[in-house]
Formats: structure tokens, C-alpha cells, sequence
């Protein structure tokens, strides 16, 4: 297969993606849009920069945050002839690092990296007699993760909550989980195990506190790459700095618009700033929408430049502009009941199917884990095959791992057949075949994995001409990177879970207030993403969009519920809606179940701004809307009920008990 030249790699490219690739050296910033071919760029000029001598490709470093995108960016500098540049997420570079280094450094056996931080939780809370259940094990293993990624140690978490508003797991106060996070520490240095943070940490501080390693590592990487910078957090920024040092050779590559793990410590604030901390720094933006219609662009546009009008402080969104030619126009639809939503998406989805779009170009996206469930019911009725992103693991199932075992087995048996045709034939073995068998379950499963494999076998071949050792050799790293391979069949993701993916057609369920945004976010900040998580899943869509909400849970139950206020003005049934908020001095409201009395959560939620105001406090640092709502619903009238309420601890009770308490019994008449 014939390589292009160094001419060739940037006359492949648009005018700005020509300015990247040809800023080979010093500190680049690339402000890059959703569908502006942000990886081709920064690849080319990975491969434009070895190709004319600039720099050796194993002193390029990129990093990226999922394993998914390093493995893309592995796979495209391949094509391109730069097999060479470690490409990798934060994690596996410095892992790698750290057990290279461990010997001299440290000394002894490196200590194990545990995956999960639940069964430590866990451990630390029966040691400290603390209640939890699966659920807040869950919670606060994530609240002791975002302590750790912001930099603070037990002794920090306090007033690092206090500074930053942060609301915790509902039930613990910030005390309580400062003696969790505390205890958890100790746990791991009495049974030699690291997290996924320690790693990152100990290895900034082995850079810092060792010349001799720095030295090393400097010497191995002169060049580095970071993509998506708008999510790096102040851990991962201290090591990146390690790394550099004093050095201006760095590129990073981002958009502060797909911001959505703030709650995860990630901030676009390190890629805002570049130019501040770097003035010498080229700066350059990438707007060109390759993947969407003029018709989603304009849509997605619309949901930033509303929220720009509103906030005159807020950095200045990018401008897509939309390389295709027109297509069909955004659906918006509503629906009586959730389970209407979903039967109404399946039959859309099955008539896209027959009219020729393959099941993996087309996606249903929701804000919450939890409304997967009708949608998996709606489709496998209407006998539509589908994956559930973030389910099992894909290299961890029976039937992959049997399969890469026969593959490897045969990768240096002499044959005449085609790389792809030997694939079919091993496969055919463990449940591949050239049609795919009849319904759902378990065998339909396992061959949309094979299939899935052979189209990988395909992919291969056509694009670097691949034999059979490569292509195991490709599996074995995919398997080690969690580089899934594409599975036929529609993908079920939350928006969080699309980030960085695409489909032709794209169906965003649950667009109301209180999904979207969810009813948890409190605060500019945390609406303010939420709008950009929508923002995430509309430019996930290439050719059809459709957006829906259903005004009501359940068949019959109370049709309560509006559309998303992030949507006004845009959605072409509901400009009464927008109208009537702007009527109201521009407030909006907390969408609540039939079961919750909306009189007495509006005499709480009274109560809860006029104390916030004497106080000097954010409301939902009393209270948050979860635990209102739940007030509202049950109707305590002793301390004892008003204990039983998600968010409401002893210390609550302690300091608001008495004026809640005061409250609903007013409301109920005792």
C-alpha cells in the first residue's frame, strides 16, 4: 500500500485543518467544533511532522481520555504511515511509566491498581460503622474520585465543598465522608494498592521529586498531543505539566461547548487560559461541520447562542457551519406516556431499518441509565436488534474470548484465502454465518459479535491490506484498550456515554424539564451543562434527528410535564410554553411525579430561598430539590418521618427539622 507523501497529507486537508498540520512545532491551541474532523487534523499533523524530519514518531506522546479515541488515533496514524507515536489515555501512559520506573524509584513489587473503588468504600465504611448501601458505596466512591482529581486530601475535602458549593451524596455530611475518604486511604496502604488517580499522582510526584527519571522521560517525549483538553482536570494537568516541563511543545485540542464532566472535576478552564499560559501560543478554530445536516447544525447552534443571550459573561460558543448539503428536517414529537415514546421511536427506527439505514447507524439517547428500559422493551418487540452502551464488555464475553483463541490459533497457517475470507471460515465455527438467525437473544447476540469481528476483518484489509497476524495483533491490543469493534444493531447510550461517537440518525428521548435539564442541577453552572449535554447528543446525528418527550409517566397519569426549557422558542408547538416562562420573570419549574404536592414543595422551596438569602448560602446547600420533593410526597409531621427522606441526615434535622416540621404541618392542617 502506497503512503502519502508529506505534500499529500496536508493538500488532503481544509484550509484550517491545514494550519494545524502545519503547526508542527511550539504550543498550538486547536478550538475544535463537534464534526470538524478534529483527529484528522491533529493526525496529519502528527504524520506531516515525522514525515519531513521535524521529529522522530516515538517522541510524540498523544493523549486522549478514552480508550476507544487513542485506539482510533492509533489505527488512523497507521493508515498514514507513523506506526510509531504512542498514542494513549492519561491512565495507560502513566501506568506505564510508573511500573517502568517503579524498580528504581520505589522499590519492590509494584502495588496493584484495584479497577473499582467499591469494595474499599465499602470496607472503610463498616470500619467506621458507617451505613451504606450498593447505591451510596456507588456515590461515594465518585465523591472520594472528584476529591482526588481536584487535588485534596481528606483534610482538604471540607473546605474544598464549602468553596465550591458542591452538594454531596444525598444522607452524608461533608465530615462523614472526610472520615470515609480518610480511612479509604489507609486501606490501600495497608493492603499495597493504588487507584486510578494514585497513579497519576505518584507519577507526577516521581517526575517531580526524581531528576534522574524526569530526565528519562524527557528525553523519551518531546512532542505532545492532548485531545479533549476541555475535560482535563487539575490532576491530570499537574502531570501533563510533569511531562512537559519547561519545554513549548505541546498541542492541545478541544471545545468548551462539550464540557460535561465538571461533576467528574473536568474544566475547560486550562484550555480557555492556553493563550494566557502561553502567549507565544497559535490559536486556531476548526468550525467546518462535516458530520451533520445545515438542519441539526443550526439546531445545535441555536441551543448555545439562546444560552449566550442570557449570559453576557459566558465564553463565546463556536460557530459551526455545516459542510453538507441539505437534509430532511429536525423531527420534534411528543407523547403521551413513556411508554408510548418508545413503542412511537421503535416504529420510527424499524422503518428507517426497512427503508435501508443499518441498525448501528442509528442511536437512542437519554439523560438517565434508567429509561433504557422501555426503550430495550419497545425495540425487541418490534424485533429490532440493539446494544446497550456500558453493558458487558465486549472483550470480556465467553464467545469473543473462544473466538480470538481459534483466530490466534490459525494467524500463521499457510493459506492461499484472503485475510477476511480465513476470518469467515474460523468464525463459522462459533456461531458466524453469512445471515443472521431469526428474533432475539443469546444466539443473535453472539453472532452480531462475529459479525461484528468479520466487518473489522473487512475494515482492515481494504484500508492497510492486513493478513492474518495483523489482524490478531490488532485484536489483542483492541482487547487490551477497550477498542470495541461495531456491533449491528441500534445503540441504547446516555449522553454522557455518546460523547464522541456519531450515527446517521440519532433519537434524544426525554427532552422535558426535569431530564433535561435532570432535576439535580441547582445552579448557573450545573444548568449550564446540562444545556451542553444536549448540545453533545444533537450533534451526535449526521442526517436525522429527532427529538421527543412524553408528557406524562404513566397511561392516564397527570400530563404534567413541559418541554425542555433549553428548547424554547425552538420547538414549534411550545412557544406558549416560552411565553409563559418569560411571563413569569423568566423562572422556571422543578418537574415533579403525580405523587408529590406541588403547593407544599412551592411553600419548601419559599422557605429554602429566604433562609439561602439570610444565610449567604446557595439554596440547595440546605436542601436540594431531590430532597424537597420528597418532603412534599410523604408529608413528615415527626422527626422520625422526616429522617426517612433521601438527603435529610441527622445534621439537617438538627438545623432545619423544626421550620420544615413547622411547615407541613401547617399545610396538612395539625
Amino acid at each position: 500500500m502506497r503512503l502519502p507523501g508529506a505534500d499529500e497529507l496536508i493538500d488532503a486537508l481544509d484550509p484550517e485543518q491545514q494550519q494545524v498540520a502545519l503547526a508542527v512545532t511550539g504550543p498550538v491551541c486547536v478550538l475544535a467544533g463537534a464534526g470538524t474532523g478534529k483527529t484528522r487534523a491533529i493526525t496529519h499533523r502528527i504524520a506531516y511532522g515525522v514525515r519531513t524530519g521535524r521529529y522522530a514518531a516515538t517522541s510524540v506522546l498523544a493523549v486522549t481520555f478514552t480508550a476507544r479515541a487513542a485506539g482510533e488515533m492509533r489505527s488512523r496514524l497507521r493508515d498514514l504511515g507513523v506506526p510509531g507515536v504512542q498514542a494513549r489515555t492519561f491512565h495507560s501512559a502513566a501506568l506505564r511509566q510508573l511500573m517502568h520506573f517503579w524498580p528504581q524509584v520505589i522499590g519492590g513489587r509494584p502495588w496493584k491498581v484495584v479497577e473499582h473503588k467499591a469494595q474499599l468504600v465499602a470496607a472503610a465504611a463498616r470500619r467506621l460503622a458507617i451505613s451504606v448501601d450498593r447505591v451510596a458505596v456507588r456515590d461515594l466512591a465518585s465523591e472520594i474520585e472528584w476529591a482526588k482529581v481536584m487535588l485534596r486530601s481528606p483534610d482538604d475535602y471540607i473546605g474544598a465543598i464549602e468553596r465550591t458549593g458542591r452538594e454531596v451524596p444525598a444522607g452524608y455530611e461533608p465530615t462523614t465522608i472526610a472520615r470515609l475518604y480518610a480511612c479509604y486511604e489507609e486501606l490501600k496502604t495497608e493492603q499495597s494498592l493504588m487507584d486510578f488517580e494514585d497513579v497519576l499522582a505518584v507519577n507526577a510526584q516521581m517526575l517531580a521529586d526524581h531528576p534522574a527519571v524526569r530526565q528519562e522521560v524527557h528525553k523519551q517525549y518531546r512532542h505532545f498531543v492532548v485531545d479533549e483538553y476541555q475535560d482535563v482536570s487539575a490532576l491530570q494537568q499537574r502531570l501533563l505539566e510533569q511531562w512537559l516541563g519547561d519545554r513549548r511543545e505541546l498541542c492541545v485540542v478541544g471545545d468548551p461547548s462539550q464540557t460535561i464532566y465538571s461533576f467528574a472535576g473536568a474544566t475547560p478552564h486550562y484550555l480557555l487560559n492556553f493563550k494566557q499560559r502561553h502567549p507565544a501560543a497559535e490559536v486556531i478554530r476548526l468550525v467546518r461541520d462535516y458530520r451533520s445536516t445545515p438542519q441539526i447544525v443550526t439546531l445545535a447552534n441555536n441551543v448555545l447562542q439562546r444560552a449566550r443571550t442570557r449570559d453576557k459573561d459566558s465564553h463565546p460558543p463556536l460557530e459551526l457551519i455545516s459542510q453538507r448539503e441539505a437534509g430532511p428536517a429536525v423531527r420534534f414529537t411528543h407523547y403521551d406516556d413513556d411508554e408510548a415514546e418508545a413503542a412511537g421511536v421503535a416504529s420510527r427506527i424499524k422503518s428507517l431499518i426497512e427503508q435501508g439505514t443499518r441498525a448501528a447507524n442509528i442511536a437512542v439517547l437519554y439523560r438517565t441509565n434508567a429509561q433504557s428500559e422501555l426503550a430495550e422493551q419497545a425495540l425487541s418487540t418490534a424485533g429490532v436488534g440493539f446494544v446497550v452502551r456500558g453493558g458487558e464488555r465486549f472483550f470480556a464475553r465467553k464467545d469473543v474470548r473462544d473466538a480470538m483463541v481459534l483466530l490466534r490459533a490459525n494467524a500463521r497457517a499457510a493459506s492461499d484465502s484472503p485475510m477476511p475470507e480465513m476470518v469467515r471460515q474460523i468464525l463459522s465455527d462459533v456461531g458466524w454465518s453469512q445471515t443472521p438467525p431469526q428474533g432475539q437473544g443469546a444466539q443473535r447476540d453472539r453472532w452480531d459479535a462475529m459479525a461484528a469481528l468479520v466487518e473489522l476483518a473487512d475494515e482492515l484489509a481494504r484500508s492497510r491490506g492486513a493478513d492474518m497476524a495483523e489482524f490478531v495483533r490488532e485484536l489483542a491490543e483492541r482487547a487490551d484498550n477497550s477498542h470495541v469493534p461495531t456491533i449491528d444493531g441500534v445503540t441504547l447510550a446516555s449522553l454522557h456515554a455518546a460523547k464522541g461517537l456519531e450515527w446517521d440518525a440519532v433519537f434524544l428521548i426525554g427532552v422535558s424539564e426535569g431530564l433535561m435539564p435532570i432535576s439535580l442541577a441547582e445552579g448557573h453552572d450545573a444548568i449550564a451543562e446540562e444545556r451542553r449535554l444536549l448540545y453533545v447528543g444533537i450533534t451526535r446525528a449526521r442526517t436525522d434527528l429527532e427529538l421527543s418527550y412524553a408528557k406524562a409517566r404513566r397511561a392516564g397519569g397527570r400530563a404534567n410535564r413541559k418541554v425542555s426549557r433549553f428548547l424554547d422558542g425552538l420547538w414549534p408547538d411550545e412557544r406558549a410554553a416560552m411565553k409563559q416562562r418569560r411571563s413569569s420573570g423568566g423562572k422556571t419549574s422543578v418537574v415533579l411525579n403525580g405523587d408529590v404536592d406541588a403547593e407544599l414543595f412551592e411553600k419548601l422551596r419559599v422557605w429554602r430561598a429566604d433562609l439561602a438569602k439570610e444565610i449567604d448560602k446557595p439554596a440547595f446547600v440546605i436542601l436540594g430539590n431531590i430532597s424537597l420533593a420528597g418532603i412534599a410526597e410523604a408529608k413528615p409531621t415527626t422527626p422520625a418521618q422526616l429522617a426517612g427522606i433521601r438527603g435529610v441526615g441527622p445534621i439537617k434535622i438538627e438545623q432545619f427539622g423544626a421550620a420544615i416540621l413547622h411547615i407541613v404541618r401547617d399545610h396538612v392542617g395539625l
